[in-house]
């Protein structure tokens, strides 16, 4: 189980120092966390609004519609908390960079993990060859069955190699998505065009995957 990440209350107080820096709308505070812990945390609409709205009842923050979007800004009552609990701020300050280095351990073990199933897998799958080879030797040498079964471990092999490509294309694109949201780039119809073109992506390579390719 992943520990918390803020102790209680720390969040709600971490939220008044984000909107100490500016105004920001919600999706705004919830992309400034993931992008203070390195994309390994990302709080989710229900963790964060419940408090924006507590911290609005409690005369800290203001909120005002812009468009589609809600902004939140920190008041003058908002501030005289801030600064009278500064020594805490720089306290959870200290528990968000440990928590950030626990969330790292925790994403490197996994990829470790999967690095280690994926090394078992394949000498599971070069095994399993050899026995085929040898019982096709024995046999005879017809090579059938040995031919089959290296055909099995050729495309299973090749299956793992494209998980590990779509994962570091995930990566990387989602790196780039946050990036550019960020700067205000990101928009439905740019979302609506990839997701076009990789189902397009999908498709192709299911034809060529059918013709045998």
């Amino acid at each position: 189980m992943t520990p918390p990440v803020f102790s209680h209350g720390s969040l709600r107080l971490y939220l008044l120092a984000l909107l100490d820096e500016r105004p920001r709308h919600g999706y705004e505070l919830i992309q400034a966390l993931s992008e203070r812990f390195g994309g390994t945390y990302s709080p989710s609409a229900g963790t964060i609004y419940p408090r924006l709205a507590k911290l609005e009842e409690e005369g800290l923050v203001t909120k005002e519609a812009d468009g589609r979007k809600t902004v939140y800004a920190i008041t003058d009552a908002g501030r005289a908390e801030l600064e009278a609990r500064r020594p805490e701020l720089d306290a959870i300050e200290d528990e968000v960079t440990d928590s950030i280095r626990r969330l790292a351990d925790g994403v490197r073990a996994s990829v470790n993990d999967a690095m280690r199933s994926l090394r078992a897998d394949l000498a599971s799958a070069a095994s399993e060859a050899k026995r085929a080879a040898k019982s096709g030797s024995g046999s005879g040498g017809s090579g059938g069955s040995g031919g089959t079964t290296n055909l099995h471990v050729d495309s299973n092999r090749a299956v793992h190699e494209a998980e590990l490509v779509i994962n570091e294309f995930r990566q990387q694109l989602r790196t780039d998505l946050r990036t550019q949201a960020h700067r205000g780039r990101v928009s439905a119809g740019a979302v609506d065009r990839l997701r076009s073109q990789l189902a397009q992506v999908r498709a192709d390579l299911l034809a060529e995957l059918q013709r045998g390719a």
